[in-house]
């Protein structure tokens, strides 16, 4: 198994973060969704680094293979953003997925967040069952807080209290 850094984001990522991310949401997924529509990924010192948030990547070989990203909102409350593991680098035996969310939950919980909510698309089956198996629960939107960044595509959601 292949050697995987796990940093934060830094400036120099943005381009290799935006591939990543744009060709597991299109082209494994099929999921119609642009840079433009997200341009929070041309921002992510402001809209995920400040505050109680954050951005991190896992890396092999130079190459970004995992994204994870955490907006601080509303009253301690964190939202779960742009959670993308590379085909190769998915499930258990490799723990890229588990380490990057690991490492959100330990940041959130030093900053004194107390729940964190995630949206996501229908499509991304096996990512559902990888949250309910790190303890989130599915809500309905209607219980989303006021406040809670939602993508326009997201159709289902899910909580974690910490």
């Amino acid at each position: 198994m292949q050697e995987t850094l796990y940093r934060p984001y830094v400036a120099k990522d943005e381009d290799a973060v935006l591939t990543h991310i744009l060709s597991i949401q299109r082209d494994e997924f099929g999921v119609e969704v642009t840079a433009e529509d997200q341009p929070d990924l041309r921002e992510v010192r402001a809209v995920y680094q400040s505050g109680t948030g954050g951005f991190w990547v896992a890396e092999r070989q130079g190459r970004i293979v995992g994204t994870i990203g955490l907006i601080g909102f509303g009253e301690r409350e964190g939202a779960l953003r742009k959670m993308f593991v590379a085909l190769e680098a998915r499930g258990a035996r490799q723990g890229v997925g588990a380490q990057l969310l690991t490492m959100l939950i330990d940041h959130a919980r030093a900053n004194g967040i107390k729940a964190i909510t995630l949206g996501t698309v229908e499509k991304l089956q096996a990512a559902r069952r990888f949250y309910a198996k790190n303890g989130f629960v599915a809500i309905l939107p209607e219980d989303l807080l006021a406040g809670f960044p939602r993508m326009p595509v997201d159709t289902h959601f899910y909580r974690l209290e910490l």
